[in-house]
């Protein structure tokens, strides 16, 4: 039997990787022994790619095809495999960042950037069976981030309320595959309401 994918996503400082960090300590969660991941990959020939690019000025489209040729290492080495032995995945990051992202970042480029970028993935791309999203003001997002903000070109008020707004137009074209969830409280509360929306989803089958 399929495993299940289960992705988390948010602008930069929304708190989803503090949270993807507990997860993995998370008791409740090791039960069903869950593989977890994240985009940009780590340690790569890809990844690298990506985490050079994003610190530097890469052409834009550049930068897109980077990331997409990482999810697509990523897809073939662990994502595909872990799935095809009916693991549970959960992914810090994954296709809809680039929607989101790539969304912005090529506005000045593209008709519709974020259709483009969707299209680019059509057809070979494995679709999450649940995307949590953590949602949170760009403002409180920034403050979040600190000097960490400062190395950066993905976290700036006005570009983060930009991918903010497509997050949240993603999630309600596909209802049924999101939940939205706040992140502005503190680490445990969020994670507390993760886990719990994690559960419901896999103890349904």
């Amino acid at each position: 039997m399929r495993g299940k994918l289960i992705t988390l996503e948010g602008i930069d400082g929304s708190g989803k990787s503090t949270v993807a960090k507990k997860l993995q300590e998370n008791p409740e969660l090791r039960v069903f022994e869950p593989v977890f991941t994240r985009e940009p990959t780590r340690g790569t020939l890809t990844g690298n790619a990506v985490e050079n690019a994003i610190r530097s000025d890469t052409d834009q489209l550049a930068e897109l095809f980077l990331f997409t040729a990482d999810h697509a290492e990523h897809l073939a080495k662990l994502v595909k495999p872990a799935l095809e032995n009916g693991k549970t995945v959960i992914s810090d990051r994954y296709s809809d960042s680039r929607y989101a992202y790539q969304g912005i970042t090529l506005k000045n480029r593209l008709e519709n950037p974020l259709e483009w970028v969707r299209n680019l993935h059509r057809g070979w791309t494995v679709v999450p069976d649940l995307t949590i999203l953590f949602d949170i003001e760009p403002e409180i997002a920034v403050k979040r981030c600190g000097k960490r903000g400062e190395q950066t070109k993905f976290e700036k008020i006005e570009f983060l309320r930009g991918v903010r707004e497509l997050f949240l137009r993603l999630a309600a074209e596909e209802p049924d595959r999101f939940i939205v969830v706040d992140s502005s409280g503190s680490p445990e509360d969020v994670e507390k309401t993760v886990v719990k929306k994690i559960l419901d989803f896999v103890q349904r089958g």
